[in-house]
């Protein structure tokens, strides 16, 4: 089969957060499974460069129809850690992709707009007519849009769109304008419920809901975020556009790369562990505790790993740290705010534990770090208000780092309770908490400290547990090809 992912982001080329990794890590394993793939991504001035291997220019004169006249625009070719990828450079006045970030300006609608028309156009010259077009999120959501009320026309008349939402928080809010520039130029035709108008801004047209409307299929990271967004309130204005189109609607879980998250092989380990020598997982403790001047004394560590924002639980988190120092526990948080107010408050925190001898409060990020913290850590804390997937509680069960979460979207299936799950023993692996409030963590909180100190060899077993489940992209990949053949036969 022959496939294109369009997406803002790919890792490790360019990535803000876990979509680059699904880019990639789904990627690489459809080729493994003989398919032909190709990423299409802008060329950002921010990118890694140094990951792009044998970069060269594949088209000069790409031509995209754009307003009243066209942008001319360049396209590379090069292979990040083997994947083809194909970099689209507008050179136009507004300098679209040469910002030194990847996201957060204002215009931003225009910017993934255009990226999403180039995209097409680049496809039509280059007579590339894929089975499956796969969109990430609401910056490429306008590609299904165009491809069925413009494109067809022009001859794409073979490939079928599958629309992935990684967070549905986030959906692109624009107005006509967009319409004007893209050739879309019917008002009338978009701005309708069962189109593109947004349902809590009739005024204003949204991208993501287009997406929705016009794919083939459309996915979201886990099946629990799907059974959200159409039962709980969480479909962020979403909910009749969702139960409208729920017959196309499903969750696929996201695959964790088990090339770069895999205790038996990290180089950035100490000592390498896996479930046979789990004894030396005690060699990262001692390295945890050395790195942050921890003292060497008979605690678990606990940790957070993540982006501190509201989403993921902030309230939580402080109430952790607290509550884990108190009762008995190490703690150790790396990550950093998008949000300035929340960034000092941790600021704060780490002023007012700075010589605290169990604590230590990291605030920016670091691969090498972070790989340490999930090693040599007993446990992690995943206290989110919401979380589609979640990344951070697949690799705590890989690296035998018991996760305690929050039982919403993708955590709710990935951990089962110690105590509480419908599960057989052998297939429990953590702790589950249902109430976003200081008593919710803390219930799953003291469980998982007591068992620690009181039966260290059935908290072992659930490490066991956890090191045992199969969360690469073996599983979500088969289930994506299901997908694929699905809509290619409709």
């Amino acid at each position: 089969m022959y496939i294109v992912m369009i997406a803002p982001e790919c890792a490790p080329v360019a990535k803000v957060g876990g979509l680059g990794d699904v880019v990639f890590g789904l990627s690489r394993e459809l080729e493994i499974r003989g398919n032909s793939v190709e990423i299409i991504l802008p060329k950002y001035d921010c990118m890694r460069y140094q990951e792009i291997y044998g970069l060269q220019i594949t088209m000069k004169d790409l031509w995209v129809p754009w307003y009243e006249g066209s942008v001319h625009c360049t396209v590379y070719f090069g292979f990040v850690h083997g994947r083809k990828c194909f970099f689209i450079e507008p050179h136009s006045q507004q300098n679209l992709f040469n910002r030194g970030v990847y996201y957060g300006h204002n215009d931003d609608d225009e910017r993934f707009a255009f990226f999403s028309k180039a995209s097409l156009e680049f496809m039509l010259k280059a007579g590339k007519h894929p089975d499956v077009i796969h969109c990430h999120d609401w910056q490429t959501a306008l590609v299904p849009v165009m491809l069925y009320e413009l494109y067809e026309r022009a001859g794409m008349t073979h490939p079928r769109v599958c629309l992935t939402l990684h967070n549905v928080a986030h959906q692109g809010l624009t107005r006509e304008h967009i319409l004007r520039a893209t050739g879309l130029n019917r008002p009338a035709h978009f701005y309708t419920q069962d189109r593109l108008q947004d349902p809590r801004n009739p005024g204003m047209l949204n991208l993501l809901k287009g997406g929705i409307v016009y794919s083939n299929f459309v996915t979201t990271v886990s099946p629990r975020y799907a059974w959200e967004l159409l039962n709980t309130g969480q479909d962020q204005g979403l909910g009749r556009t969702f139960h409208t189109h729920r017959s196309k609607l499903g969750g696929v879980l996201n695959g964790l790369d088990y090339d770069v998250w895999n205790p038996e092989t990290d180089g950035r380990l100490p000592k390498p562990y896996s479930i046979p020598t789990l004894n030396d997982k005690y060699e990262s403790k001692r390295a945890l505790r050395n790195r942050f001047w921890l003292q060497d004394v008979y605690k678990p560590i606990v940790c957070f790993v993540g982006r501190l924002d509201y989403q993921k639980g902030v309230p939580l988190i402080t109430h952790a740290i607290h509550y884990c120092l108190s009762h008995g526990c190490q703690f150790v948080l790396l990550g950093t705010s998008p949000d300035a107010k929340i960034g000092q408050h941790f600021w704060d925190l780490k002023r007012r534990y700075n010589d605290n001898p169990d604590c230590h409060i990291e605030l920016s990020f670091s691969e090498d770090l972070a790989h340490l913290i999930y090693a040599g850590s007993d446990m992690i804390i995943v206290p989110s208000l919401f979380e589609p997937c979640g990344l951070t509680q697949l690799i705590g069960l890989r690296y035998g780092t018991v996760p305690i979460v929050r039982a919403t979207g993708g955590l709710a299936d990935t951990v089962f309770d110690a105590n509480y799950a419908h599960r057989p023993y052998h297939e429990r692996n953590g702790y589950v908490f249902n109430d976003f409030n200081n008593a919710g963590i803390e219930s799953a909180l003291l469980r998982a400290i007591g068992m620690w100190y009181n039966y260290p060899q059935h908290f072992r077993e659930l490490m066991l547990n956890g090191m045992n489940y199969d969360f690469s992209w073996n599983h979500p990949g088969q289930d994506y090809l299901n997908i694929y053949e699905y809509i290619r036969q409709k």
